[in-house]
């Protein structure tokens, strides 16, 4: 899969996600994919959750790991470091 199609895919799969975490006034955005790693900026209630983390991991990384062939990781990004 190139990568254009990759990028594709992996908004959409966060696309899904968007509901359950706007439930709780959260959000996040794809800031970009490189080397198999998907980066992303957290938004709203998800910056200093205590959550997050778990949520990163149990719902994010852990449909994208499935729905996404090429990814390996997911890793949140400071605004700053963009």
């Amino acid at each position: 899969m190139n990568n254009d199609k990759t990028i594709k895919l992996i908004k959409q799969t966060i696309k899904k996600l968007r509901p359950y975490l706007n439930a709780d006034g959260g959000d996040l955005d794809f800031v970009k994919f490189e080397d198999g790693i998907v980066y992303v900026r957290l938004l709203g209630a998800c910056i200093g959750c205590s959550s997050s983390d778990d949520t990163i991991t149990n719902s994010v990384e852990a449909l994208l790991l499935e729905e996404v062939p090429g990814v390996i990781g997911v890793e949140v990004v400071e605004e700053e470091s963009i």
